[in-house]
């Protein structure tokens, strides 16, 4: 996969803007919305539990050996950036892609974000 095909998660995004911050001493406006939007999402402001690079890469790629992600990449980014923990926001995201799914595929999306997160 190429640099610019590569999926990462909103703490990356940080660590990235927060070194760019520190080369240049200065961001741009846009980049300041970004740091303080990735702050906030990476934070467990946003669902209760920090997001850290190593727990969104294993979530992912776990997620991308499913069956029903394995052909979809883009989505299991997604859900490991979401870290949904209800049906409800499964469906969603796939929805955005008109994907069918099956209650036993969302309980195994959701053991498996449960697996990762550390949450029971």
């Amino acid at each position: 996969m190429k640099e610019e095909e590569r999926f990462v998660d909103f703490a990356t995004v940080r660590e990235m803007l927060l070194e760019a911050q520190g080369r240049r001493n200065n961001l741009t406006y846009e980049q300041k919305a970004a740091l303080q939007h990735a702050e906030w999402a990476s934070s467990d402001h946003r669902n209760g539990y920090k997001t850290e690079a190593k727990v969104f890469d294993a979530l992912r790629d776990a997620l991308t050996a499913t069956e029903k992600l394995a052909p979809h990449p883009q989505l299991a980014a997604k859900l490991a950036e979401l870290m949904p923990m209800y049906p409800d926001t499964v469906k969603a995201v796939l929805a955005s892609r008109r994907l069918g799914i099956e209650d036993s595929e969302i309980q195994e999306i959701l053991d498996l974000v449960r697996q990762h997160v550390g949450v029971e």
